[in-house]
This record gives structure tokens, C-alpha cells and sequence, in this order.
């Protein structure tokens, strides 16, 4: 189905609030979710919020959740999700906390308690857009072997990092510690393809390209040892320093009444006070990437489709649609 950008705003913004989160709640998730489907990141995007619908219904999500922000020092941000969106407290510190960052060089927001937070780039995207350098990093319930290991004990653990570009789309990287997303893996099993090898092992501890035995087993790191090694630095990054749960004793993020209460961790940096042309070297080093070495630049096919998005629209999946728009009959009556 084919829905401008308004119209999957309203949409969207209609069934979380018929799931039951307060209008805060409903526009932070609105938001990120139509950010990630217009950049044409469709697994975390339309077809994604479905799981936050029914998390919330569930109480998975704590829609109406306040969360506790404080400040243990200047340029540090602590937030507890006390059960809610990722987001609702992000939103609420952004504005602060690129302030910080730019009067102080750096700046940390840490959150704990919270919901998965779907793309991670949206977060170090938006600081971008406001001139800074940042990193971040998230985790979740256990899906991904450890080294040595064939039992899940991380998340997928993604890390996202961006860089503003003069004249341009910033530089946004946003990938996962695991060989793939898990959602790859769910989709690959819903619509009955198989996977890749290398990608996850069976509930034996086996290689396997079944996604639905995948699901019972556990993921695989990308690049092995390296990889998983990765994974743990994203763990006590987003969960050692928050305070947030382990990937090993969070709840599953599609049943039971319990949130994940995961970490979120991100890292602002102002550029401009250690180089006054950051953004243009920024520019002319990816040019030259680009143009004369053929180096594909992270962040500029995102922002190619979101504008393309911005006067196409989008097109979604009848189902999904009509999935979201039961959610939002709720509301509506």
C-alpha cells in the first residue's frame, strides 16, 4: 500500500495510542519508526512497530512511563526508561545534551530500563544533524553466541557511529555485532527462505541455514572471535554502565509481560573544538572515497530515500497496514 509520510505519521501516532501509550510516547515512537521506514530500513521500520504495538499492549511497554533523568555531572546524562520507550527520555535530553557538548567538547547520555530501541542510527543521525560527532551503543535480550560459546549470551549489540559532512548527508554507520539483524532471521523464516551460512547455529550448537532452528539456537558474531569481542564492549558500554539488565537476564522482547530493561549508551563529541573545518575535511575526504576509490559512505543512501520519501511516500505491506490500522481503530472509537 502506498501512504505519504503523513499519512503513515497519523497512522502511526493513532495506534499507539490505541495500544496504549500516552501522546509523548506515541510521537517519540512515531517518529523513529517513520525515520527508519522512510530511509528505507523496512525491518525496523512499519513491520517493526507491530512488536511495539503489542508490547504495549502487553505492558511489555509501559506506555505511559515518566522517565528519571539526572545529571551526576555536567556533561553526563543518566536516564531510567522506568519500563518505557527508548526514545521518551532521549527526547527529552538531546537538546541538553548537544549543549553540553558543545560547551564542554563531550557529552554522555546512559540510559537504563528500556524497551529495544530499534535503529540505533537515529539517535547518533539526529546529533549529527546538529553538528556533533557521536557513537552509540544498545543491547537486548540474548540471541548471539559468545566466544567459545554456542549458547545466545549477548544481544546483537548493535553500535552506530556518526560524523556531520559540510554541504551533505552526514555519515551514519549502524550495524550490529551479530553476522545479520536478528529481524533478517525472522523475516528469512516468515516468508520460508533460508539463510546464509555462517550466520547462526541450530539448538545443538550446530551451523545452520534454518532460520526457524536458528531462532532456537543462537546467532552468530561477524568475523568470529573479533566480532563477539565487540559485542562484550557494546555490553558494558549500553548495560555495565547504565545499570541496565545483561543480555542473559533480559526478558524476550515479543512475549511476556516483562520489559527487556535494556541500556542505551551514547557519546557526543563537538568537533569544531578540535578542528574549526571538520565538516569540510568530513566532506572532501568521503568525495574522495566515493569518487575515486569506489568506497561505498554509509548514510547517503539513507538520506537519498528519505528524501524521496518526503515527496513519494512510502509503500508498506497490505498486512502490516492493516495490522497498524486495527491498533488504531482503537483509538479512534
Amino acid at each position: 500500500m502506498q501512504l505519504s509520510l503523513d499519512q503513515a505519521k497519523g497512522l502511526c501516532r493513532m495506534a499507539a495510542l490505541g495500544a496504549g501509550a500516552n501522546e509523548e510516547a506515541a510521537q517519540s515512537l512515531t517518529a523513529s519508526i517513520i525515520s527508519a521506514e522512510a530511509e528505507g530500513l523496512s525491518t525496523v521500520g512499519l513491520s517493526h512497530f507491530i512488536d511495539y504495538l503489542e508490547a504495549l499492549e502487553a505492558g511489555r511497554i509501559d506506555g505511559n512511563a515518566d522517565p528519571v533523568i539526572t545529571r551526576p555531572a555536567l556533561a553526563v546524562y543518566l536516564s531510567d526508561a522506568r519500563g518505557g520507550l527508548a526514545h521518551t527520555g532521549f527526547d527529552r535530553t538531546i537538546d541538553d545534551l548537544a549543549k553540553a557538548a558543545k560547551l564542554f567538547g563531550v557529552a554522555i547520555f546512559s540510559q537504563k530500563n528500556a524497551y529495544t530501541c530499534g535503529a540505533l542510527g537515529y539517535f547518533t543521525g539526529r546529533l549529527a544533524a546538529l553538528g556533533l560527532v557521536s557513537f552509540a551503543a544498545t543491547n537486548g535480550p540474548a540471541v548471539l553466541a559468545g566466544s567459545g560459546s554456542v549458547k545466545p549470551v549477548y544481544c546483537t549489540n548493535p553500535m552506530s557511529f556518526a560524523a556531520p559532512a559540510a554541504d551533505g548527508a552526514p555519515l551514519v554507520i549502524d550495524q550490529s555485532s551479530s553476522a545479520t539483524a536478528f529481524v533478517n532471521i525472522r523475516k528469512a523464516a516468515e516468508d520460508g527462505k533460508k539463510i546464509p551460512e555462517g550466520w547462526a547455529l541450530d539448538a545443538s550448537g550446530n551451523p545452520t541455514t534454518d532460520p526457524a532452528a536458528a531462532m532456537k539456537g543462537a546467532m552468530l558474531a561477524f568475523g568470529g572471535q573479533r566480532g563477539a569481542n565487540i559485542a562484550l564492549m557494546v555490553e558494558v558500554l549500553a548495560a555495565g554502565l547504565s545499570g541496565a539488565n545483561w543480555s542473559l537476564d533480559a526478558p524476550w522482547f515479543t512475549g511476556g509481560p516483562d520489559s527487556p530493561g535494556t541500556g542505551l549508551f551514547v557519546l557526543a563529541v563537538e568537533p569544531k573544538l578540535l578542528d574549526p573545518d571538520f565538516e569540510q575535511r568530513m566532506k572532501d575526504q568521503l568525495d574522495r572515497l566515493r569518487r575515486r576509490f569506489g568506497v561505498h559512505v554509509p548514510g547517503r543512501a539513507r538520506a537519498e530515500a528519505a528524501e524521496k520519501a518526503q515527496a513519494r511516500g512510502i509503500t508498506a505491506p497490505k498486512a502490516v497496514v492493516q495490522r497498524i490500522s486495527e491498533f488504531a481503530a482503537r483509538y479512534s472509537s
